[in-house]
């Protein structure tokens, strides 16, 4: 049933939590009630937007208190299952912070927990979000591909480690590195590219040469990779490689690109000058011509993963990253990790 009053909303974390709470403030469709930290100086910038009222640094307290319509979980990830299935039994949707856990079990477990409680649970995999994912996938949906059966998927950092010494290098918290922390976006936007296909063996390496000589020279806690790579093989029979790095010897800063190979024709989403700024790009052959064209998104293409969530519970519809698409990309976490500490290829 559609909801015509503004959604009340509230963010716990407000370190990424920041950009859902901005947007959640903006919309027409919601208000936002309340934040959620325990360091009270992220907490004081939304003072004039939430009041005293609206300032916490217990989430539980906080449901308690406000029963909002819709939770965003933006917290470590050891912490989303938890945090997000408290906050399903109180009542609320939530928006869940990549990636949707830290195993296939816990990931299930909050699958399970909005079917029971009749709540929307959505995952922010913000990447299908931007304008020229959204006009890829488009093409693919009009049959651009004809077949997809392979693609390439890469995020790349020269040295860009997130808080070098801090939670998400502390497997604990994080449950791994640059792949649970950027391969999540390139593994889930090649997926959904492809027609979400099913994964069923996934075979990988990860390497930590870089950050444990850092950690070890900086008296830092570091214990997860810096480096990951696999191959994925889906139900269909298509396939995938990717790669994932916080650190490496590269020209550039930052490197991302999904390549979606069909019979027909294939797909590519990268990042221009190292940074982020999105392009799409085409390839095909008509009349024995190799044709290569840039594409250019309709800027109503361009969406907000928040307000996009806040717009679907609103008008009754599908949410455009569900929990079904996090589990797709947490089965390939969990085998990715697994293959690397077995040394084979891992049936998911």
């Amino acid at each position: 049933m559609k909801k015509t009053s503004p959604l009340r909303c509230a963010v716990v974390g407000m370190g990424i939590g920041r950009h859902h709470a901005k947007a959640y403030a903006e919309h027409p469709g919601s208000q936002l009630v309340a934040v959620v930290d325990l360091d009270p100086a992220r907490l004081e910038p939304w003072r004039a937007t939430v009041g005293d009222e609206g300032l916490f640094d217990d989430y539980a307290a906080m449901l308690r208190a406000l029963k909002p319509d819709l939770v965003s979980v933006a917290l470590p990830n050891a912490l989303h299952g938890r945090v997000t299935i408290d906050a399903l039994r109180a009542g609320a949707h939530v928006l869940c912070e990549k990636p949707m856990a830290t195993s296939m079990k816990e990931a299930r477990k909050m699958q399970e927990e909005a079917r029971k409680a009749g709540r929307r649970l959505g995952i922010n995999l913000s990447y299908r979000f931007t304008a020229p994912a959204r006009a890829l996938k488009d093409l693919a949906d009009d049959g651009f591909l004809g077949t997809p059966y392979h693609a390439v998927t890469k995020w790349t950092r020269r040295d860009g480690f997130p808080g070098f010494g801090g939670w998400f290098g502390r497997k604990a918290l994080s449950g791994g590195g640059p792949l649970i922390d950027l391969g999540v976006h390139r593994l889930d936007l090649a997926m959904w590219l492809m027609g979400s296909p099913e994964p069923v063996t996934v075979s990988g390496a990860i390497h930590d040469h870089i950050a444990k000589a850092r950690a070890a020279a900086s008296g830092k806690t570091f214990d997860v990779e810096d480096f990951s790579t696999g191959f994925v093989r889906f139900a269909n029979g298509a396939s995938l490689v990717f790669e994932t790095s916080w650190a490496g010897h590269q020209e550039e800063p930052e490197s991302m690109m999904t390549m979606v190979m069909g019979t027909q024709g294939s797909l590519v989403h990268r990042n221009e000058g190292g940074g982020y700024q999105f392009v799409g790009e085409c390839f095909t052959e008509r009349a024995g011509h190799r044709l290569h064209s840039r594409i250019h998104p309709d800027s109503r293409a361009t969406s907000n993963p928040y307000q996009e969530m806040v717009a679907a519970i609103r008008e009754d519809r599908p949410y455009l990253a569900d929990a079904e698409d996090g589990l797709r990309v947490q089965k390939i976490l969990d085998g990715l990790y697994k293959s690397a500490r077995t040394g084979r290829e891992v049936r998911l």
